[in-house]
């Protein structure tokens, strides 16, 4: 390696301390034990007798319970001082979720067991965006959100990867890897031991929190935050479950495995590519960013509308992966960047809690679509809504906005 490369490398990673090594491995291994059931959820699901509306209102209400959590557990920890605590709590929750989905079938105990895995998420999520927050500069949140995405996708790679091994040699026993999936939840609890909160002071005065701290937060909040939370709002009310893409997959003629290969091959590129999209985002702006993956979504949804070829799948899952990457961790660099520093995870919890609410809608409505016109019609109409907000965020969100990025 010659002495550029090194230097390259080293100013790509110098920004990446110790601390965000640890979350994004505690990322990795809950997302390993999380997705090694995500593609073969639906699957299971449908075994046990459940209907795709079902299934579509199961996702939305899981995620609507982590909703309703996320704000007020990211208040509870500004007032607090503390974000350990909470994402060590978060990911015990997810993990012992795991084998409950295992243990019985009854529809209700499903959504239980789905609902403490997503309760989890809602524990964790702002304390954990607060972290990364703190451990970057405005000028590296891309860099360092990228960082974090990519580690996490690697465990949604990893994990199907080791379903569809385990499927290979045990056709069709789902059940069992519940069970399995609850290790790399259990490595992920243990990683999470070694992070340190910063702040060892307790607050002078203790302040009370609501649970609807989330509503509270938004009338108090910037018009930038209000403007950007409103236009991601608005696209999370029409992008349904992933779940959705792989049951087109599965229509499509694909086969279980080659369905799970295909959603492998998406958070693939989605590791890939969510480090240096990061980066680039540092340079170009948060918000070009965000409106060039947004682009991307759009010929996702409306190619999975018009096609049902199998390489024309491929390149969407591909797209998809890009989308993704250039998105879901741009849209927190964004936020953090526009609010208060003591307000971190708060906004972000709070973003994140509307955003949860907004996909339970999103899917049980992709789901009655789907059930009453088709699939080629759900993803149609979430491309042309998609189309909308583009034109939103570039002309609504002004460019000089953007001197907070």
């Amino acid at each position: 390696m010659s002495s550029n490369d090194k230097n390259n490398k080293n100013i790509t990673l110098k920004n990446i301390t110790r601390t965000v090594w640890i979350l994004s491995f505690v990322s990795l291994f809950t997302d390993m034990a999380s997705e090694m059931l995500y593609p073969i959820m639906p699957i299971y699901l449908k075994t046990i007798g459940f209907s795709i509306v079902l299934i579509g209102i199961l996702e939305g209400v899981a995620e609507a319970v982590a909703g309703l959590s996320k704000g007020y557990f990211g208040k509870l920890s500004d007032n607090s001082g503390k974000r350990v605590p909470f994402v060590q709590m978060g990911y015990t929750f997810s993990a012992i979720s795991k084998p409950m989905m295992a243990l019985f079938i009854f529809p209700l105990w499903i959504f239980f067991a789905r609902t403490i895995d997503r309760i989890g998420k809602g524990i964790r999520t702002g304390a954990r965006d607060a972290i990364l927050s703190d451990e970057a500069t405005q000028e590296t949140k891309g860099k360092v959100f990228g960082f974090h995405r990519s580690m996490d996708t690697l465990g949604a790679v990893l994990g199907p990867s080791l379903a569809l091994l385990y499927l290979y040699f045990y056709p069709e026993d789902y059940k069992s890897l519940f069970y399995i999936a609850f290790f790399p939840g259990l490595f992920a609890i243990l990683a999470s031991f070694l992070l340190k909160d910063k702040n060892k002071t307790q607050p002078k005065e203790k302040k009370s929190t609501s649970f609807l701290v989330s509503f509270h937060y938004w009338k108090e909040s910037p018009v930038l935050y209000r403007k950007v939370v409103v236009g991601l709002l608005a696209f999370a009310l029409f992008n349904s479950s992933d779940v959705f893409l792989l049951l087109k997959a599965k229509q499509s003629g694909l086969s279980d495995t080659l369905v799970i290969g295909l959603y492998i091959f998406y958070n693939l590129i989605y590791a890939l590519c969510a480090f240096p999209i990061g980066i680039l985002a540092d340079k170009l702006g948060l918000k070009k960013m965000f409106i060039s993956g947004l682009s991307l979504f759009v010929i996702v949804y409306l190619g999975m509308g018009l096609s049902t070829n199998s390489y024309v799948l491929i390149g969407l899952f591909l797209l998809y992966g890009i989308y993704a990457a250039a998105t879901e961790g741009i849209a927190k660099a964004w936020i953090s960047n526009i609010t208060d520093q003591k307000d971190t995870a708060t906004a972000i919890g709070t973003y994140a809690g509307f955003q949860s609410i907004c996909a339970m809608l999103a899917s049980s409505l992709a789901g009655l679509i789907w059930y009453q016109f088709g699939a080629n019609e759900t993803f149609i109409v979430t491309g042309i809504a998609t189309i909308l907000i583009l034109f939103y965020f570039a002309f609504w969100v002004k460019l000089k906005e953007e001197k907070s990025n």
